[in-house]
């Protein structure tokens, strides 16, 4: 028994000095609700994290939450005290509490959020460098460092000139999967296949949005579907009138569709990705200058401080499928593979302090890490 304390202290002492780590790099601590509005978390997260909630509700109706994670509670305690003009750079040490289909559903987690910084590419950088140090702590030196950049898609996305239907939709399936070359393989986004229910989509392109939109959800509601695959009826009815649009634009051409398989097909250090994706605007004539200048300044953070650049496994086709990441997308895997879940995850997220409430664009970047998972691969002490 006495043996079991003296371990369970251990690791809370570990656990606290990874804090401290970050108290020392400037990080001020914060300890938001564990209780936290549901609504938030619902509308923000994606649908991955959407699954994953454990939901109640108060006295009053209104629906809660326990926090599945740190990084919307502490935005939304920043604003909430303020701050939102303000940089500020928070560290937490606590409990989250997701399903990940067995156990208890609790999970320690320590990380940090830095807000307001408008050196972007250097935050990047500190951010990832941290997230090392971190694994570090726990004696993870082996590490398989995987990295994406949402903005970089976004920006060919704009620069390929598509519909606004076409635009919204390949941005939403690569926040959602992860991996927009199997969307494009599994919808047919390219050759602009058909559906079973085409007439209907047919009958509803072109209408009035809010009328059409009203229209699905009470048909939905008279045939008895609240929910499917964790979408409420109203996103229900938002996908439907997203097909009708896609379905009244042109099909994708075939020169654009090779462009997108081009570009998700590059995977290399962020060297070797700068360059095959400058050769890809050059070849399609796309002005990706400023996001990949941006790239680039990154990667020069990273080397100045410290980090092996060489190390990090870029893919253009990698993101997390969290719905409110704008930039950089990151995690770090145990390269042994003992572990199956990320030790440390997170990225850039500009557009996040603005959906929940704040006045003004507020610059984000920030991660978290995972305790169990890098006690795991580390060695527990």
């Amino acid at each position: 028994m006495a043996g079991d304390r003296t371990t369970s202290s251990a690791r809370d002492n570990r656990a606290d000095g990874l804090v401290q780590l970050y108290e020392r790099a400037g990080y001020l601590r914060v300890a938001p609700a564990i209780l936290q509005p549901a609504d938030v978390f619902l509308d923000l997260a994606g649908e991955e994290l959407r699954r994953r909630l454990f939901l109640t509700s108060d006295g009053s109706g209104n629906e809660l939450c326990l926090r599945p994670d740190l990084t919307i509670p502490v935005c939304r305690e920043h604003l909430a005290n303020g701050a939102a003009g303000r940089a500020a750079a928070y560290c937490y040490l606590g409990p989250v509490f997701r399903d990940r289909g067995g156990g208890s559903g609790e999970y320690l987690q320590a990380g940090i959020e830095s807000l307001g910084r408008a050196d972007r590419e250097a935050a990047d950088a500190e951010c990832l460098a941290l997230a090392l140090d971190s694994a570090r702590h726990y004696g993870c030196n082996n590490l398989e460092i995987r990295m994406g950049d949402v903005a970089l898609f976004t920006t060919l996305i704009a620069a390929l000139g598509l519909p606004p239907a076409w635009h919204r939709r390949l941005v939403k399936d690569f926040n959602r999967a992860g991996t927009l070359a199997a969307d494009l393989a599994t919808l047919k986004l390219a050759r602009g296949a058909g559906a079973d229910h085409a007439g209907v989509l047919a009958a509803l392109a072109g209408s009035d949005p809010a009328a059409a939109r009203a229209l699905v959800a009470d048909l939905l509601s008279i045939a008895g579907i609240k929910a499917v695959g964790g979408r409420t009826v109203a996103e229900i009815a938002e996908r439907f009138l997203e097909q009708a649009e896609l379905g009244a634009t042109a099909r994708l051409p075939a020169e654009r569709a090779a462009v997108l398989e081009r570009y998700l097909s590059i995977v290399g250090d962020p060297d070797e990705a700068a360059a095959a994706l400058r050769a890809l605007a050059t070849d399609a004539s796309l002005d990706l200058a400023a996001a990949l200048d941006a790239f680039e300044r990154r990667t020069g953070f990273l080397a100045a401080g410290g980090v092996d650049v060489t190390a990090i496994r870029f893919a253009t086709a990698f993101g997390r499928a969290i719905d409110y990441y704008t930039g950089m997308v990151f995690e770090l895997f145990d390269a042994s593979g003992r572990v199956k879940w990320p030790l440390v995850a997170g990225g850039r997220y500009d557009r996040l302090m603005s959906l929940i409430g704040s006045p003004e664009p507020v610059p984000a970047v920030g991660f978290a890490a995972w305790i169990a998972e890098l006690e795991q691969a580390g060695g527990r002490p």
